[in-house]
């Protein structure tokens, strides 16, 4: 992916007990320029201050999609227009 753009706007999505907790299902914003990973992301999302910090307090529990591709911590953002936090899936 390249380098993330100054003004670029990306769209969260929350899924399941994320999107309960954090209390919408999308929000569209600038991310700081200093986000570059998924890990920075996550980490920017705990201390957002309420409800984000109890819905991000383990990121670990956190998967991320980016463009609807799954993708580790480590991952760059880029030039994600689309940015999806869910918890784990399990099956049954």
């Amino acid at each position: 992916m390249t380098e993330p753009s100054a003004n670029a706007e990306v769209t969260l999505r929350y899924f399941a007990w994320l999107r309960e907790r954090v209390g919408v299902s999308e929000e569209r914003l600038k991310l700081p320029s200093e986000i570059r990973t998924v890990s920075d992301l996550l980490a920017w999302q705990s201390r957002r201050g309420p409800p984000f910090d109890h819905a991000f307090a383990k990121p670990d529990a956190i998967r991320v999609a980016l463009d609807h591709a799954h993708v580790k911590p480590t991952a760059a953002i880029g030039s994600a227009r689309e940015i999806a936090f869910f918890p784990p899936v399990t099956g049954g």
